[in-house]
């Protein structure tokens, strides 16, 4: 049995540990193994209640396989990376309370979170974060390394380009696209198409 590592012990992470364990594969295909994180001390405050490995020097190892937690994607990237580079397996990791329907296809790396609903003929690249209770709509794409915040909805053909971060209750209305690296903050509704490598907000949503 492979022992889960989860790259990331703040408070993603921790949400992450849990939801792990409530997967089916837990103690059947896994075993959650701890965390990586090069603070020592992340858990400390919470009862320290699994261990925590540095994650600078680490090296992967067959008997691994890891869970990304990190929710910014320029960290998460960061850090991610070279661990894929070094040969690191990473789950695609889909909780039993998300719903997908057909023709979805899920990147390496991807992590869907509780109730989200994914619905048909969708591809997210790899690295994606689609956290509680995110709606995609059918036609949907998300780039690599894109996050989204919880209860994000995006709606039918919508393209969300890699790197994108998306703060929580964000939306995309149908047909538009939001460019490479950009930020689309909490709340915010976007009506016209987002340009790569900027910060969006309100409703409508405008470049700050």
């Amino acid at each position: 049995m492979k022992k889960l590592l989860i790259v990331g012990a703040g408070g993603f992470g921790r949400e992450m540990y849990a939801w792990a364990g409530q997967h089916p594969d837990c103690g059947r295909a896994w075993a959650l193994a701890g965390f990586l994180d090069d603070n020592p001390q992340a858990l400390a405050p919470f009862g320290d209640f699994a261990p925590v490995a540095p994650l600078a020097g680490h090296r992967p190892s067959p008997e691994h396989i890891y869970v990304c937690a990190l929710g910014m994607p320029d960290l998460k990237e960061k850090l991610v990376a070279p661990l894929v580079a070094a040969g690191a397996e990473f789950l695609t990791f889909i909780h039993p309370a998300a719903l997908l329907g057909a023709r979805v296809k899920l990147g390496r790396g991807v992590v869907v979170c509780p109730g989200a609903i994914l619905s048909a003929d969708i591809a997210i690249g790899d690295f994606a974060m689609i956290n509680l209770n995110c709606t995609i709509g059918h036609d949907a794409t998300l780039g690599a390394w894109t996050s989204l915040s919880a209860q994000c909805d995006i709606t039918g053909h919508v393209r969300v380009a890699d790197r994108v971060f998306m703060g929580s209750r964000a939306s995309v209305i149908p047909s538009k696209s939001v460019g490479s690296r950009s930020i689309v903050g909490a709340g915010a509704v976007v009506v016209t198409d987002v340009p790569a490598g900027v910060t969006v907000v309100g409703i409508p949503a405008r470049i700050l």
